[in-house]
């Protein structure tokens, strides 16, 4: 007679803050690399008419404490210009290699200047160029047109065509985005399909220099 495993894949005592597990989980998928861009994860914003709009973008930054996760955009995306309407937004991690799966629903702002500098220094001068060449999310009439446009911004930083002459700044659309996290779920693959789900909510409130002030959160597993 078949019998159900009553063991549990997550603790049965719920930790009191979900983001230190979540970040045990992203740290562990980065360093043994068990899929390709293990830090990949799926944006859901929507627009103003209440329509979603979902893509796959790179988390750089996972920051347990205070909660947040970020990742680095041109603000007149698509996504930008949704997320001005509506700060609200989810990710999903879905790392299929090991069975788990993390979502998050959160709130999203601007990184600190500084946050996004420090990065934008840190990416090879071609993926610099791209950031100013790209009308990001914007029609374009050829392939040919997009290179040509990426070959006059290189013009613009670098006369002599040596491609590492001169420092190129960060691009006043392009930047990071940090979402603060107020409800997250952690998805643990069970045999017969008995998967163990828990979910944790709390409560933000935004503060003058876009960070926030949060409330303890609150766990409860739920039913697969």
């Amino acid at each position: 007679m078949k019998t159900f495993d009553e063991r549990n894949l997550l603790p049965e005592i719920l930790p009191d803050d979900p983001m230190h597990q979540a970040k045990r989980w992203f740290d562990r998928t980065n360093s043994e690399k068990w899929q390709p861009n293990p830090n990949a994860m799926t944006l859901s914003t929507v627009d103003k008419n209440n329509a979603p709009s979902s893509r796959i973008v790179l988390c750089k930054y996972f920051v347990s404490d205070p909660g947040y996760i970020v990742f680095f955009t041109n603000y007149n995306s698509r996504k930008g210009k949704e997320i001005r309407d509506n700060s609200e937004v989810s990710l999903v991690f879905h790392w299929d290699n090991i069975g788990r799966q993390l979502r998050i629903k959160g709130i999203a702002v601007y990184s600190p200047s500084s946050e996004s500098d420090k990065y934008f220094a840190s990416r090879n001068r071609g993926s610099q160029i791209s950031a100013w060449g790209s009308n990001q999310s914007q029609p374009v009439e050829s392939r040919s047109e997009l290179i040509k446009q990426m070959n006059d911004k290189l013009d613009e930083f670098d006369s002599s065509g040596t491609h590492n002459e001169k420092e190129i700044p960060r691009p006043p659309h392009w930047g990071g985005i940090r979402v603060w996290a107020h409800e997250i779920e952690l998805w643990m693959d069970g045999e017969d399909r008995v998967h163990d789900r828990a979910r944790w909510t709390r409560k933000l409130e935004i503060n003058q220099d876009n960070s926030f002030s949060t409330s303890k959160w609150i766990g409860t597993r739920l039913q697969p």
